[in-house]
């Protein structure tokens, strides 16, 4: 029964590819026997209830692979027939590859190689902390100690996943912190779309990962279910992560397994007609074997079930309900004379966000001294960014609310993984400091320019650089009670409380935050360029009349999501506009009638004092200020 349930996932999963003229064949045929293995005889997953919390999580980390786990999921009773015949299609439960929140069954958004992998590593960490917090002492009733929360986390990766660095930083961060839940099965057929892997990829895995203190288990051969079966056992009794390779044969029975030929292409129809013949299955498209479905989905049913009811017996006993994040920050208070770096007011903030959202999580890729993100459930990524944003994700969707932080400038190592954030509209919120050319003597490597306008670029991702502590609040209560992907973007230098900010205006994106009597301009400015931009108006007005209204815009998309009434009636028409910002002038255009009211940065910077770096940058107080008496002469 075993091989009729593999060849009928095999079958499936190509008669899936073939209809929808696009997909990747291989891994289906290869990897069947290692998927049909984990859920038949060691996930712990509700089809009733796919987001149960304490269930086993799967990530295929090869997402070019989605056939294969869609054919799994169907006979497990996650899906229909008809959704595998919608096959990447539009509006369909089955997109090309896994997508979270759209199939049930599936636990993450994968498909850029690697970040499935990573992302499993912040499963694992969030495992490991539940496990601890909702620990049961032994007791008579129980007779053992153990946990509400005790699930596994299994990832499905290829070569690809292993050849991108991503996954080397993630493992690392892994085997360092021992996490004993994650067991990797990696499908090793020495394959990738362009060819052999040899000369491109010869590294010894299981010896790499041994040195990343991982356990390692060979499994020779990928046909044979009871190796792998063992193999997973084995893996599930060890005190540190596996790493389980298993050989396999891309394409496993096609006309041209064995070759990259079989990797991103549907077999043609005489290759399949005979895989069918050689597999025993009937030629007719998407044949299931009922007697074989009914089995699959039994074994996986009656071994869950069990851990399912004593879940919920045991939530019962403890009170246990799931974390609602939702804070109110309205009761803090600043002194009116307050004068410091905002990411050191932030540190603060966020101390308290912690005291009120227990599932308040993150850490900094070794930076945490200069960020000041540090709290007590605080993570340690090392120098890890890229990994760093994976894992984040990965924590998000086991329900935390996930930080990381690091200097702007290095935002682009998270790209990816910020991305996958806004796909999956997941509450993880990166912070950055260190955001504009005044940190001086580093010098143009760390002096950012573009990133701003790359994040702020991204769909469904909020950008938030505030003026002050009271924009920062405002920002939190924002970010926490959207439970959305966000990023803070914070200063080094020191800014002063304006008594004209207002936390809960922050929610409109842009406001005033100094009124004039009789308009003649308005300056719009973000970050610590308010207080700049305010200092100018003051002075323009004692000197020459010239009344200017200043409009704080701590995130320029949430502005633009307003009201065009709204708009208009804090950025007024038929007035010149200018912009001031530390960092590129793209998606600025529109606030203004040309590039010349657009005092921004659009060159990289350079070494010097802060002083030394803003004046040969153009962007001193007193050469930002000629340039608006120029304009408005």
């Amino acid at each position: 029964m075993d091989r009729e349930i593999v060849n009928n996932i095999k079958t499936l999963g190509i008669d899936m590819i073939d209809k929808a003229g696009s997909g990747h064949p291989g891994i289906v045929l290869s990897a069947a026997p290692i998927i049909y293995t984990l859920y038949a005889k060691h996930m712990n997953v509700n089809v009733n209830d796919p987001l149960w919390e304490n269930r086993d999580r799967f990530v295929l980390s090869a997402g070019h692979g989605s056939a294969l786990l869609y054919a799994t999921l169907y006979m497990a009773g996650f899906l229909s027939l008809d959704d595998l015949k919608k096959f990447r299609r539009i509006n369909s439960k089955t997109p090309g590859h896994p997508e979270f929140g759209v199939t049930n069954g599936v636990d993450m958004s994968t498909g850029p190689l690697g970040q499935g992998l990573a992302s499993a590593v912040g499963m694992a960490i969030a495992g490991k902390q539940l496990n601890k917090k909702y620990e049961i002492p032994k007791r008579s009733k129980l007779g053992k100690e153990q946990s509400l929360f005790d699930y596994h986390v299994y990832v499905l990766c290829g070569d690809g996943d292993l050849m991108e660095g991503i996954s080397y930083e993630a493992t690392s961060l892994a085997g360092s912190l021992k996490l004993n839940n994650l067991i990797v099965l990696y499908d090793s057929n020495d394959i990738s779309l362009d060819g052999k892997t040899k000369g491109v990829f010869d590294d010894n895995i299981l010896e790499r990962f041994k040195a990343l203190n991982w356990n390692t288990i060979l499994v020779k051969d990928g046909t044979l279910i009871s190796n792998i079966d063992k193999a997973i056992e084995e893996a599930k009794n060890s005190d540190k992560p596996t790493l389980i390779q298993i050989k396999t044969i891309l394409g496993d029975g096609s006309i041209n397994e064995n070759t990259n030929k079989v990797h991103g292409s549907p077999l043609d129809k005489d290759d399949i007609t005979k895989l069918k013949l050689k597999l025993k299955i009937e030629p007719e498209e998407f044949y299931v074997d009922m007697e074989a479905k009914e089995n699959f989905s039994k074994q996986i049913s009656e071994r869950s079930l069990k851990k399912y009811n004593l879940f919920n017996q045991l939530s019962l006993e403890l009170n246990y309900t799931k974390q609602d994040n939702k804070i109110d920050l309205s009761h803090l208070v600043f002194d009116s004379n307050l004068k410091e770096s905002l990411r050191v007011t932030n540190g603060k903030i966020m101390k308290e966000i912690e005291r009120k959202l227990p599932n308040f999580i993150g850490g900094s890729a070794d930076l945490s001294s200069s960020t000041k993100t540090i709290i007590n459930n605080n993570i340690n990524f090392g120098v890890r960014e890229h990994a760093m944003g994976a894992i984040l994700n990965g924590l998000a969707l086991s329900n935390y609310h996930a930080f990381g932080s690091t200097f702007l400038v290095f935002s682009d190592y998270l790209k990816p993984s910020m991305r996958l954030s806004a796909l999956m509209n997941l509450p993880v919120t990166y912070i950055f400091t260190h955001d504009s050319i005044n940190i001086g003597q580093d010098g143009p490597t760390h002096q950012p320019i573009e990133q701003l306008i790359s994040l702020r670029s991204i769909p469904n991702m909020n950008v938030f650089r505030p003026a002050d502590a009271k924009e920062i609040v405002g920002s939190w209560e924002y970010i926490i009670n959207n439970k959305k992907p966000s990023c803070l973007v914070l200063s080094r230098n020191e800014v002063s409380l304006n008594k004209l900010t207002n936390s809960k205006s922050v929610m409109y994106g842009g406001y005033i935050v100094r009124k004039e009597n009789y308009l003649h301009a308005t300056i719009i400015s973000t970050g610590s360029e308010v207080e700049l931009s305010i200092k100018i108006a003051d002075y323009l007005y004692e000197t020459y009349k010239l009344d200017i209204r200043v409009v704080s815009m701590p995130n320029r998309e949430l502005f633009l999501n307003q009201s065009k009434e709204y708009q208009e009636s804090i950025v007024p028409k038929g007035y010149r506009t200018i912009v001031i910002e530390a960092g590129s002038k793209y998606g600025w255009e529109g606030f203004v009638y040309s590039d010349k009211y657009l005092i921004t940065l659009d060159k990289f910077g350079c070494s010097g004092t802060s002083e030394e770096v803003l004046n040969e940058m153009d962007f001193s107080y007193d050469k930002i200020l000629q340039k608006i008496i120029k304009l408005l002469k």
